[in-house]
């Protein structure tokens, strides 16, 4: 089934909804946006940038913006769903065709199309940077030592941080070292500290 097969049989699909979601569809194409399906919904975008959805659901239909939070929303009618979880996306719900005000969701349309072609988009947040590890002195001279400073460099930074806590964690200078005997050969090997558990 192709993407206008799948989009058509969502539109056809009998469902308490189907006389709301058609006018949605009516609306979204006034506004020459492409229409595609993504996510088991009908997606609309513009330069290949998905901009909106319809779709139904048990007690409600509507309209989600993927970048909601930048419409004016001067009907205030738009609502987040994933508070916590999403920051840009916005949701029109209606529960009867009756409640759709045609030239209001146009409007939204239309400016949400508009705001795609400025490039107004939220930006993703920036992931945290990874903490740096810092590395126990006698667990750097150990590494020198046995020339396996390199291999532990090409641990994932959650790896040396396991290391480095194992090493800094030891209360008593024996214990250090009896550590750093056991854990240069895993190193050696490109292991990590508890791998074997994984």
């Amino acid at each position: 089934m192709d993407t206008s097969e799948k989009v058509e049989a969502y539109y056809q699909t009998d469902h308490h909804f189907k006389d709301g979601i058609n006018i949605l569809r009516d609306l979204a194409l006034k506004s020459n946006a492409e229409e595609t399906f993504k996510w088991q919904a009908p997606v609309y975008g513009i330069d290949g940038k998905n901009v909106f959805w319809i779709a139904r659901f048990k007690n409600h239909f509507g309209i989600g913006f993927f970048n909601g939070m930048l419409l004016k929303d001067p009907k205030k009618v738009l609502v987040n769903v994933q508070k916590g979880k999403t920051l840009a996306m916005r949701h029109w719900h209606f529960t009867s065709s009756d409640e759709i005000d045609r030239k209001g969701v146009l409007s939204y349309i239309r400016e949400a199309l508009e705001n795609q072609k400025k490039g107004l988009v939220l930006a993703p947040a920036q992931k945290k940077k990874t903490k740096t590890t810092v590395v126990p002195a006698l667990l750097m001279d150990a590494l020198k030592k046995s020339s396996a400073d390199n291999v532990f460099k090409k641990l994932s930074p959650y790896k040396q941080a396991e290391y480095a806590e194992y090493i800094e964690s030891a209360k008593q200078e024996k214990t250090k070292i009896s550590r750093l005997e056991k854990i240069i050969p895993l190193i050696k090997e490109g292991k990590g500290l508890n791998d074997k558990y994984r």
